[in-house]
């Protein structure tokens, strides 16, 4: 009979700290990816994102960059290959609204070289 409430506890205690080291890791690889992003280093992303197994698109809307998400920190901080990347790698969908293009322009980044690379994805 002791048995039972003992299995329960260890079970519980493990996924506790399953759950701790899982929120740790999501928190160092959006650190990664926003300060590759600000250096600009494509390559850096590509080799971070393929060693965590993640793809952008499922990161994407979670990961935010000094407040603003991935690709707005990529026009920011001027980041063109970065910043492509980013656009490729996202769906269309993301991109046909617009909010990333009127943010940049609301936001003086209206001449980035980004802003035509997301109007091509887009169709825009």
């Amino acid at each position: 009979m002791k048995v039972i409430p003992l299995v329960i506890g260890v079970s519980l205690g493990v996924s506790a700290l399953t759950v701790s080291f899982a929120s740790k890791a999501n928190d160092q690889l959006a650190v990664s990816l926003c300060e590759y992003i600000a250096a600009d280093d494509k390559r850096r992303i590509r080799s971070t994102l393929k060693s965590s197994r993640v793809k952008i698109r499922n990161v994407y809307d979670s990961v935010q960059c000094n407040g603003n998400n991935m690709l707005r920190h990529a026009i920011a901080s001027n980041a063109v290959d970065a910043g492509e990347f980013i656009v490729k790698s996202l769906p269309k969908s993301a991109l046909e609204d617009g909010a990333d293009i009127a943010w940049a322009e609301s936001n003086g980044h209206g001449g980035s070289a980004l802003i035509a690379a997301i109007k091509k994805r887009a169709g825009l």
